[in-house]
């Protein structure tokens, strides 16, 4: 029985988590398309776009804490076949998703100058930054609305067409990258601009072309007018937000984190900003197979606690840790493996891209203890609605430790770049003892979803 749980439980992982490596790695693309684009035109032009994406990073990053926590509730509606109730928090999705988009895209425009300067006091990077955020700010609020379908997409396990749409939308952001950035043919050469006017029609492409999908399928779960979506009262809405504003403040706190310990990496001048985009970025890359993870960990743990099975919950969360541990054994020797070749790419002076190859090797180091600590908190305490611990733990741990650590780092001790990076990461640990002891305890299970306030489809 157990051995039949077992792969039951791997096969949904696969069923599940390939599409979400799939939409990371598309998401993903989309930065590492213009950070090795701008990287040609050189140092100062990929700083500059490095720290105006922080923006974008907060932004997204807080969504995936709104949409993720209030998906808790989703797989557990969709667990029950209570479509009327996943319509409902897709509904406030939606609205939620949308004020943060005006409110960030109005910050973002309005005060670029003074947020491109908190990175670095090089006239010409300010320059180029506030450049590239004028622009791309009004991808915004297409990229909020597209995230609100996709992670929703996640939580009832369709992901096939969503993620071809992501794959579309690479495409054409590449191609127009290539062709404003340099001017190619009829096209004006505009440099980082050009950039930032690719992303901004990828991401109109992207929301349109999903819309479209959603409401030309009789069948689908989205598909529903004005008045349904919008349907929950004030008690239903107050209680999906209990849940998911926590995991809010938790990303928010940490997306802040890292944009602060990038400030603090800037201090250290305009190559370890630019090699601490890059190292970011493949990182990134790499790591989006544990966010396929993560994310399959929490839709069938929140499935699961929907069918009221606590054990099975349980259970499934062990599997999880244990595919991670895997992971890490592979992820950190590929990550060594490809750090010169990945370095040779960009248009660095020989001081810097032998910066690169050490940052990189260095974050392959501390990759382990990042991740475990993401597959506990985000793919199994945080499905089981234990959102508040969550978000208490990545305060103390991200504001309170990290970041102080980053500046102690470059200011006290005068290290170097890979030096403070691996500072900074050592607190990781600290993190995950706690979630350890959390999870052991299985006060994190939780039956969030009241399934019987509504009528199921």
């Amino acid at each position: 029985m157990e051995k039949q749980r077992n792969k039951d439980f791997y096969r949904k992982m696969l069923f599940i988590g390939i599409p979400v490596v799939f939409q990371n790695l598309i998401s993903i693309g989309l930065n590492l398309i213009d950070t090795l684009m701008i990287g040609l035109l050189g140092e100062q032009q990929l700083a500059a776009v490095g720290a105006a994406n922080q923006v974008y990073f907060i932004f997204t990053v807080s969504l995936f804490g709104l949409y993720s926590g209030a998906a808790v509730y989703t797989a557990q509606y969709w667990g029950a076949r209570d479509i009327g109730g996943v319509r409902r928090v897709l509904g406030m999705d939606y609205m939620t998703g949308l004020v943060l988009s005006l409110v960030v895209t109005v910050i973002a425009y309005v005060f670029g100058p003074f947020i491109i300067s908190l990175f670095s006091k090089d006239a010409a990077v300010i320059d180029y930054g506030v450049r590239y955020i004028r622009i791309a700010c009004f991808s915004y609020v297409f990229s909020g609305m597209s995230s609100a379908i996709s992670y929703n997409s996640r939580a009832i396990q369709n992901l096939k067409v969503p993620t071809i749409i992501n794959a579309c939308a690479l495409c054409v952001n590449a191609v127009l990258n290539y062709l404003l950035i340099f001017g190619v043919g009829p096209f004006p050469e505009m440099g980082v601009e050009g950039a930032a006017a690719a992303t901004l029609i990828a991401r109109i492409f992207e929301f349109s072309a999903l819309v479209t999908f959603v409401y030309t399928r009789n069948s689908h779960p989205f598909k529903a007018g004005i008045r349904e979506l919008f349907s929950f009262n004030r008690e239903q809405f107050s209680r999906v937000m209990k849940t998911a504003v926590p995991v809010v403040f938790t990303e928010g706190s940490w997306s802040l984190s890292v944009s602060l310990i990038f400030a603090a990496y800037g201090l250290l001048g305009t190559s370890a900003l630019a090699v601490a985009q890059v190292a970011n970025v493949v990182c990134e890359l790499l790591q989006s197979v544990y966010f396929g993870v993560g994310n399959a960990s929490a839709m069938l743990i929140g499935e699961t606690l929907g069918q009221g099975n606590k054990e099975t919950a349980f259970q499934s969360g062990k599997r999880a840790v244990k595919i991670v541990w895997i992971l890490n054994v592979i992820m950190t020797a590929f990550m060594i493996l490809v750090s010169r070749p990945v370095a040779a790419i960009y248009n660095f002076s020989g001081e810097t891209e032998e910066l690169l190859i050490i940052a990189l090797i260095t974050m392959a180091v501390t990759i382990t203890p990042k991740m475990l600590g993401y597959i506990y908190d985000v793919g199994i305490l945080r499905a089981g609605g234990d959102t508040v611990f969550c978000m208490k733990l990545e305060v103390v741990t991200n504001l309170c430790l990290q970041v102080p650590m980053a500046f102690f780092a470059v200011l006290v001790l005068k290290a170097s770049l890979p030096a403070a990076m691996l500072l900074v990461e050592a607190v990781a640990v600290i993190r995950i003892a706690f979630s350890v002891v959390r999870f052991r305890s299985r006060k994190w299970i939780n039956i969030v979803a009241d399934i019987s306030e509504s009528e199921n489809d």
